[in-house]
């Protein structure tokens, strides 16, 4: 079976390739006539291409400052409320300028592609998208921008791209430095009103320290606590004392009087140790000092809080100054265009070939289908019947 196969494989590719030899004739005609005009098509008369590329750096990240600004505030959702992004968008931002309308439109402007291209349509944009088949933006593997413009014309192609980076890169410019005053504007306006508050806070925060006495509470309730300590030693001494004046010389002794009299003078001083009589030295009354800690670490905490707030303000606001003032090329060319010779479209070679097949082809299966119908023919078979009557009927309409 596979033999009988094989054989019958064979016999057609035979009868195929005979059918094709009693019509050389036909078959190099048909082969050489569509190769010839698409030969003149591709050298002549179809204009090559030719495409200049260039690669450049994206925009330098922004993240390291956001990093400190973040670490200076302990946190990074005070800074995202701040508006500080921990993301680079610059490359977002180029990336969206270099496929603008915008840009593009100015380079049909600039270079008159319209006349270039020999445009005839009514709508611009089919003139932008027709340039638009002729740029590409991509990203390469080492994320940086890879640009490239496809023209006939070498020298215009990287005089379009050199013009293309140089705009991008004015625009660029000129978005940070409008989106840095209006950053600066706002942090300015935060500033003020955070300086406001701290010097409402620092104002407050005095009166106070001075109208309870506190200015140090740790320090201040470690002193009391000790001048109470000592207090209480000097009554415990001085009564140990006038226990054994009493019991040695009776209570009408000089000594015990002198005693009675330091005993009295050391309990007052407790006594008005303990209701905050001697505050004016530093001493804090103890019933009160966990109140007084407790608001005197609550106020220093929010003048703090505005402290590290006014700072990071500032820095911001000082960066977004330099930021609108300079004017530096943003967009770093690492492989400049320049002017490729060699073309890239249309493939000859490709083209020559594939019309070459593809006449072969359409003159076999006419070779053949011509035989065929002969073999009906000869005959009488149903299919010449039918052919015989579809080639009347075209007559007839034909007529």
């Amino acid at each position: 079976m596979e033999k009988q196969e094989s054989i019958g494989f064979v016999e057609i590719c035979l009868r195929i390739l005979n059918n094709d030899l009693k019509h050389f004739k036909f078959v190099v005609t048909f082969v050489l006539i569509p190769t010839i005009i698409v030969f003149i098509a591709v050298m002549w008369i179809v204009k090559p291409k030719y495409a200049a590329s260039a690669i450049v750096t994206p925009p330098a990240s922004t993240q390291p400052v956001s990093g400190m600004l973040s670490g200076l505030m302990g946190s990074s959702g005070m800074s995202s409320l701040l508006g500080i992004s921990m993301d680079n968008e610059d490359v977002n931002a180029v990336w969206t300028i270099l496929n603008s309308w915008e840009l593009h439109d100015m380079v049909i402007n600039k270079f008159d592609l319209a006349r270039h291209y020999k445009f005839k349509g009514k709508f611009h944009a089919d003139l932008l998208r027709e340039f638009r088949k002729n740029f590409g933006l991509e990203l390469n593997k080492e994320d940086m921008f890879s640009l490239y413009y496809k023209d006939t014309d070498a020298k215009l192609a990287v005089e379009v791209l050199n013009f293309m980076l140089e705009k991008a890169d004015s625009s660029f410019n000129a978005f940070k430095t409008k989106q840095a005053h209006q950053s600066r504007e706002y942090f300015q306006s935060r500033l003020d009103s955070c300086e406001h508050v701290l010097d409402s806070l620092i104002k407050d925060f005095v009166n106070f320290q001075v109208s309870n006495n506190v200015y140090e509470p740790s320090v201040q309730l470690e002193a009391t606590i000790k001048y109470l300590s000592e207090l209480q030693a000097m009554r415990e001494e001085v009564g140990i004392e006038m226990n054994f004046e009493k019991l040695d010389r009776g209570e009408n002794s000089k000594r015990y009087q002198e005693l009675l009299k330091r005993s009295k003078g050391v309990n007052s001083a407790l006594g008005g140790t303990l209701k905050g009589k001697h505050s004016n030295i530093g001493i804090l009354e103890l019933k009160r000092s966990p109140e007084l800690y407790a608001e005197y670490m609550r106020r220093e905490a929010e003048i703090r809080i505005q402290e590290t707030m006014y700072k990071v303000l500032r820095q911001q606001s000082e960066q977004m100054r330099l930021e609108e003032a300079k004017m530096l090329t943003n967009l770093h060319v690492l492989e400049p265009p320049w002017e490729n010779d060699k073309k890239i479209s249309p493939k000859r070679g490709l083209i020559l070939a594939f019309t070459v097949f593809f006449s072969f082809f359409l003159a076999t299966l006419l070779c053949n289908f011509v035989e065929y119908m002969r073999s009906e023919s000869r005959t009488n078979g149903r299919t010449a019947a039918e052919w015989d009557f579809f080639v009347k009927k075209v007559c007839f309409w034909h007529k």
